[in-house]
């Protein structure tokens, strides 16, 4: 019951917003006492939203951008959790220890150099600004480190028997075994990457590169008198996180070493 009710309370303001982007506009949305179930459902409020601003475009820019770090969060933090994970070279225990320090450094303090090095490159204004700063991450690296160093020795040996380089161990044995915490990883950026508000709104100026969070912010500052539209755009940027999630919850299992000895 006590988690029937924390679940009801965390809920709560997500079914409030549907309601208000579902009300219709003859529906006073401030009434007293407030009414939750609308009394004249309408998606008017997402017609007009997509009629009357770039939501498509704020859509498609974050996906791409999410898509975009996901992808490339995979790809490098498991090309440098591998040798961390299981070869042996001098300085691995201070390599590692540096990378997990960096977790610390809050990004406000190093967004001004990165601001820097974005114009320095000639990125700034660009998708690429906001995705070169998510390709990898510390907290990537350590769990797919931990994730590798669990995989048992016998399966790269198995490997090296048939003939596998370094490079076909990875992605033959390390990466199926360690699929559900890549599963978990790409949950974590794509959230992260979709809701990132601060650095898109320091990096870019131009609105046909916003992403929802941006977008979401002019919705408020140019409709701020009609909330109908402010929620059903809310409801918009969060419909796509709960989709991931539910699709690959099932995936996220304790362990997924039976991927690779079945590869």
């Amino acid at each position: 019951m006590l988690l029937l009710l924390l679940a009801l309370a965390m809920l709560l303001p997500l079914l409030w917003l549907v309601s208000t982007s579902l009300k219709g506009p003859a529906e006073n949305i401030f009434a007293s006492p407030p009414a939750l179930l609308p009394a004249q459902p309408s998606l008017e409020a997402y017609a007009r939203l997509f009629a009357d601003s770039p939501m498509g475009t704020y859509l498609l820019n974050s996906t791409l951008v999410s898509a975009l770090a996901v992808v490339c969060n995979l790809v490098f933090c498991s090309l440098a959790a591998y040798p961390l994970a299981r070869l042996r070279f001098a300085g691995r225990g201070l390599v590692l220890a540096l990378v997990v320090a960096t977790i610390l450094i809050p990004f406000q303090v190093v967004m001004i150099p990165l601001y820097l090095l974005m114009v320095q490159l000639g990125l700034r204004n660009t998708l690429a600004a906001l995705v070169i700063p998510q390709a990898a991450t510390a907290f990537g690296i350590f769990l797919l480190r931990q994730s590798f160093v669990g995989v048992p020795s016998e399966l790269e040996e198995a490997a090296r028997c048939d003939g596998c380089t370094p490079v076909g161990e990875w992605w033959n044995v390390m990466l199926p075994a360690a699929r559900a915490d890549l599963i978990t990883l790409a949950m974590f950026v794509f959230i992260g990457t979709w809701s990132d508000f601060l650095w898109p709104l320091v990096i870019l100026d131009d609105p046909e590169l916003y992403t929802l969070p941006l977008g979401l912010q002019q919705l408020s500052s140019s409709f701020s008198l009609d909330w109908r539209l402010v929620a059903a755009g809310s409801v918009v940027s969060i419909v796509p996180v709960l989709v991931l999630f539910i699709a690959l919850q099932r995936q996220i299992l304790p362990s997924a070493t039976g991927d690779a000895v079945k590869g």
